[in-house]
């Protein structure tokens, strides 16, 4: 036992040791990055908070962030030709960067992507894991989708943020407006913007989720000052000119993949031609199912979580 003891001590003395340099050494832009990551997630925000006063945090955080914008999407610049959409075509592309790795899916008929929801929402209800809500709607692909209540990782997928709209219902509604919208019409096309649940039925909006932030909108980026962010895994859901969906998960927190910035996401739908795009729940939530399994590796060091929302393609 006294020998496990010292081991847990060395590993943890090693830690902190590691945490002091990247946050006192010599390089400000590993400090940011590393402050950035950290306090992008759920239960790792002390590795931060424990060492540097909250006022420089917010400073890193501010010169690292990506603005709000106050657009929404205007769904007359995007043109689906419905005769001639492929709508059993899906591609599933590998991603290789310098920093990350990860999936993208092309969903080339958006008409076959919705909000799949775990059940009733509440206090007293759980989520479901991304799998599960799949066999539930009997998904060809899913993916994580809107956050939910989640103090210092303990979150148990019952509480979304923001708004669940599903199938043309709003299924839950916490009345705080503090997310941008992120969801589909009755025309198949994406909406992004800050609007009420109640809004977004008058809109015609059919399925959607809150989360964050918008980095595209009518094709125009937002504004990332930084990186944007920390490295961490990603999901980010954008739609072409031509209706096409684009789903991305970044694997990240691992030796061969650290994570992606906002900024990397970012350039990265500019780069696929998306028009709009948006952010979604990340971190140990990233995961991408498709035909029956998992194609990345999750974050989480306990296995995939329970949530209340996925993105499905049936």
């Amino acid at each position: 036992m006294a020998i496990i003891g010292s081991l847990l001590l060395m590993i943890l003395l090693f830690l902190v040791g590691v945490i002091l340099i990247l946050e006192y050494g010599p390089s400000t832009s590993a400090r940011n990055l590393f402050v950035t990551s950290a306090m992008e997630t759920s239960a790792g925000k002390f590795m931060a908070t424990l060492f540097i006063p909250k006022k420089t945090i917010k400073e890193i955080q501010k010169a690292n962030s990506v603005e709000e914008v106050t657009d929404i999407t205007d769904s007359t610049l995007i043109d689906i030709n419905n005769e001639t959409v492929d709508k059993d075509r899906i591609d599933i592309t590998e991603i290789n960067e310098s920093t990350y790795h990860g999936y993208l899916a092309t969903i080339y008929d958006p008409s076959r992507v919705m909000v799949g929801i775990s059940g009733a929402y509440g206090p007293s209800h759980k989520g479901k894991q991304v799998v599960e809500m799949a066999k539930k709607y009997n998904a060809t692909l899913a993916t994580n989708a809107g956050g939910f209540s989640d103090y210092n990782g303990t979150g148990n997928g019952g509480i979304p943020k923001g708004v669940v709209i599903s199938e043309g219902k709003l299924r839950y509604d916490a009345g705080s407006g503090g997310y941008p919208l992120i969801g589909f019409d009755n025309n198949n096309k994406l909406v992004v913007g800050h609007i009420s649940g109640k809004k977004a039925i008058e809109m015609g909006v059919r399925d959607a989720v809150s989360f964050g932030p918008i980095l595209i909108v009518n094709g125009k980026p937002s504004k990332v000052n930084g990186t944007g962010g920390g490295l961490n895994p990603r999901t980010v859901i954008g739609q072409r000119k031509d209706g096409a969906v684009l789903l991305l998960v970044t694997e990240g927190r691992q030796a061969n993949s650290l994570g992606a910035t906002m900024l990397d996401v970012q350039n990265l739908m500019i780069k696929l031609g998306a028009e709009n795009a948006a952010n979604l729940d990340g971190g140990s939530s990233s995961l991408m199912y498709y035909k029956g399994e998992y194609i990345n590796d999750c974050a989480s060091l306990i296995g995939p979580r329970d949530m209340p929302t996925s993105i499905i393609v049936k």
